[in-house]
């Protein structure tokens, strides 16, 4: 067989996820036990991948999905005891008083809000924190979780303190090797890293300025009784200040600052902008738009949690004291994300690890509970607990709603994350081949020649639509962007930077983060439906990006220190 063949195969788990998913519309109960045993098939008889690294590839894969699942569990349980404690129903009423649009509230909930939590956690955290929270404010099940997942995109680079910068992109490439030609060329490591942080900062600055519109267009064509996107556009003003509001300062921290905190900075400043704005009615559309009434949404909008208002109504609490939990959780997280000695009391406290599962090298997990962002939504649920003045009955129904929520999310990742682990471990095989996300990346590039720079961001992508991270898309595929780009005579910097912004928007469609937040708003079984309304806002992300790298393919090269043929 061919090795184009070879590499072709390398898309079956992806093809059939896709064809079960979106095209016979199956639920990912079903669609992901078929998958998994696909990919067992593929590697251990096409990639002749030993049934030893395979069975460790599906035991990091199931230590892995403990870590999200518990990151799932802190989301459920923080809005579970914020509804029973009144808390949701405040906070309802506070954003009613800034707007009662939907349009307006997720830009300034979703958007700017689950912008900053993306920032100081990442790893799926957003979505499992906003569709809750939009489901509280009165938003369908569907439109909540969709909203939710197109927060991740712009945000997602420089997630979780640039997480996917400084250990994504850092660790993926070869740095010794780099750093020797970039010595030789007059120029330092420290110049290439800065160059490619500020060229994916202005790059998404550019595609992300059009998000909230996006969202509120999003919203309005698939959730609305009219189905137009035309009431979408009706918010253009406000929709591009606010994403105006987020991107300035996002691009300037990317430039001036390095890659940990552009995204917080530009949250933050985008939040406190947008909101002072929208309490003086500063471009606010003439005509106020709204859901359809609950009783006419049709079953597939609505999740199974229910958010009641009229068992706290008889105790009002006020805005800041409702709010006084989500501001805790994100100090919380940037507090044990920025200060090293903090981070490392958390990372290493309770911490449990299997380094070379099954005795096969390279093959490793971690857990650190308390540093997850479900260990730190835990500490602020015990600390809501007494600041609400909690009675037993109400926290004792918040958990026991919160447990059989998660039992629905963890029977698909148990499949789904397993999946994944193989196809990124197989890269060690007796067929002496690359790994499987690799070959289908090769494929990609083998097939487009010199307007590759063009499908830079659809290969990080797929890496993302593989792993659900843009971290180890970066990891997996940037020493491979490099080489492309170097090999077919355009910049290596500028396939990196496309790399990270395309991983960035992948996240919108990657299957077990569409299950993880699907979970929190009880909305499992219905990932396909939510998948073909989440790969619309991702061809936008990666159509735009590569017309931007199409574009900014002369400028790379005059300033990639790593091209020396130009006078």
């Amino acid at each position: 067989m061919g090795n184009g063949f070879i590499h072709a195969i390398a898309f079956t788990p992806l093809l059939l996820a896709g064809v079960l998913l979106l095209g016979l519309n199956w639920p990912a109960r079903r669609a992901m036990p078929l998958v998994l045993a696909v990919t067992i098939a593929i590697a251990l008889f096409i990639w002749q991948m030993s049934a030893l690294r395979i069975a460790a590839s599906v035991i990091q894969g199931l230590l892995l999905t403990a870590s999200i699942l518990w990151i799932i569990f802190g989301a459920i349980l923080l809005l579970n005891t914020l509804k029973h404690s009144g808390a949701i129903a405040a906070i309802r009423g506070g954003f009613s008083t800034i707007s009662p649009d939907p349009r307006i509230q997720v830009i300034i909930v979703a958007w700017l809000f689950g912008c900053f939590i993306e920032g100081a956690s990442g790893f799926g955290t957003t979505a499992a924190v906003a569709a809750p929270l939009l489901v509280a404010l009165g938003f369908p099940g569907m439109a909540a979780v969709v909203m939710g997942m197109m927060i991740q995109s712009t945000p997602v680079s420089f997630g979780a303190v640039g997480t996917p910068i400084v250990v994504g992109v850092s660790g993926g490439l070869d740095q010794v090797a780099i750093s020797a030609r970039l010595e030789a060329q007059g120029s330092s490591w420290e110049v290439f890293y800065h160059l490619i942080t500020s060229g994916v900062a202005l790059t998404h600055a550019v595609v992300g300025l059009f998000m909230p519109l996006l969202m509120s267009m999003m919203l309005t064509r698939f959730f609305g009784k009219n189905r137009r996107w035309r009431e979408g556009l009706e918010v253009a003003p406000f929709a591009l200040f606010a994403g105006a509001s987020f991107v300035i300062p996002y691009a300037l921290a990317g430039v001036f600052l390095g890659p940990e905190f552009p995204t917080l900075i530009g949250s933050l400043v985008g939040l406190v902008i947008s909101v002072a704005a929208a309490r003086r009615g500063m471009l606010m559309p003439k005509t106020t738009w709204q859901f359809p009434a609950m009783a006419d949404w049709p079953t597939a909008w609505q999740g199974n949690i229910e958010i009641r208002y009229d068992d706290v109504a008889s105790r009002p609490m006020p805005l800041w004291l409702a709010w006084l939990p989500y501001l805790l959780l994100a100090m919380a997280l940037v507090v044990t994300r920025v200060f090293p000695d903090i981070k490392a009391w958390f990372v290493s406290t309770l911490s449990m690890g299997w380094t070379n599962i099954l005795g096969v090298e390279g093959i490793s997990s971690t857990i650190s509970p308390l540093y997850l962002p479900g260990g730190v939504m835990v500490l602020v649920v015990l600390a809501t607990l007494g600041l609400h003045r909690m009675r037993w009955h109400q926290c004792r129904a918040a958990l026991a709603e919160s447990s059989s929520t998660l039992l629905g999310a963890g029977f698909v990742l148990i499949f789904t994350v397993p999946m994944v682990r193989i196809l990124i471990n197989s890269g060690v095989n007796a067929a002496d081949m690359v790994s499987m996300p690799v070959a289908m990346a090769d494929l990609v590039a083998g097939g487009v020649g010199e307007i590759y720079p063009f499908f830079a961001s659809s290969v990080g992508a797929l890496g993302a639509f593989i792993a659900g991270s843009n971290t180890v898309s970066n990891l997996m595929l940037s020493q491979f962007q490099f080489s492309i780009g170097e090999l077919l005579g355009v910049s290596g910097l500028l396939t990196i930077v496309m790399q990270a912004v395309g991983a960035a928007a992948g996240n919108m469609i990657a299957i077990h983060n569409v299950v993880a937040a699907a979970a929190t708003v009880g909305l499992l079984d219905r990932e396909g439906q939510i998948l073909r309304k989440t790969i619309i806002p991702t061809l936008y992300y990666l159509v735009a990006s590569g017309v931007l790298a199409m574009v900014f393919t002369g400028l790379a090269m005059r300033w990639d220190p790593l091209v020396t043929h130009l006078s």
